[in-house]
């Protein structure tokens, strides 16, 4: 993997801004659109090919490289349209992947995972954003933004399964965790300005004391 990364920081930074630049030339959006596919997926296969790189690393630092080019605006604003058709594959094979038996055969170890991604990255996100110095409100929503699992945490789930790394338990504890973070953080969302406001009368009943205590 340490090769493929030299690799790519290396050669791709050149290579592929220059590619870019040379197709975007010819003035066509359909054959920009085709090539900046067919390079995110040609370095992917490439990657587990012939450095033994998951799929998905190898078109996550694509995608770097490519951002190194002058018109990585347009090829974000290109990529977006594949990028909500591969999000829906993605979350249908992860469903494919999950084993509903596991809500009936450990409820309990399914909530206690759902409720470590839930408040453990909740609780980190808040403190990091209040020791930056960030207000309540910016701490609060960017802490429940985040207490939910990511889809990076599928492939690494998946990647432990295949490399023996994880027992088939614990990859369905992952995938139902994260079932009920996603089901549950637009809920979340509506405790912020219950949140706020008790924040807000805290506030209040705290300046008296204070008043009082410097007197």
């Amino acid at each position: 993997m340490f090769l493929f990364v030299v690799v790519m920081m290396l050669a791709g930074r050149r290579f592929i801004p220059w590619m870019l630049a040379r197709v975007a030339r010819i003035g066509s959006r359909e054959l920009f659109t085709l090539a900046v596919l067919g390079t995110a997926l040609g370095i992917a296969y490439v990657a587990g090919a012939l450095f033994g790189v998951s799929f998905a690393l190898g078109a996550f630092l694509a995608g770097v490289v490519a951002s190194e080019s002058k018109f990585s605006h347009q090829v974000a604003e290109d990529a977006l349209p594949f990028q909500d058709a591969f999000a829906v594959l993605f979350f249908v094979s992860v469903g494919m992947l999950f084993n509903p038996a596991i809500l009936l055969q450990a409820p309990l170890l399914v909530m206690a995972t759902a409720l470590l991604i839930i408040v453990a990255k909740t609780l980190v996100a808040f403190i990091t954003m209040r020791l930056l110095r960030a207000s309540f409100t910016t701490a609060l929503t960017v802490a429940i933004s985040l207490a939910q699992i990511g889809e990076f945490s599928f492939i690494l789930a998946t990647l432990g399964r295949d490399l023996d790394l994880l027992s088939e338990q614990g990859q369905n504890l992952i995938l139902a965790g994260a079932i009920v973070s996603i089901i549950l953080n637009p809920f979340l969302f509506r405790l912020i300005p219950v949140i706020e406001q008790w924040q807000r009368h805290r506030t209040l009943r705290m300046r008296p004391r204070a008043a009082r205590l410097s007197v």
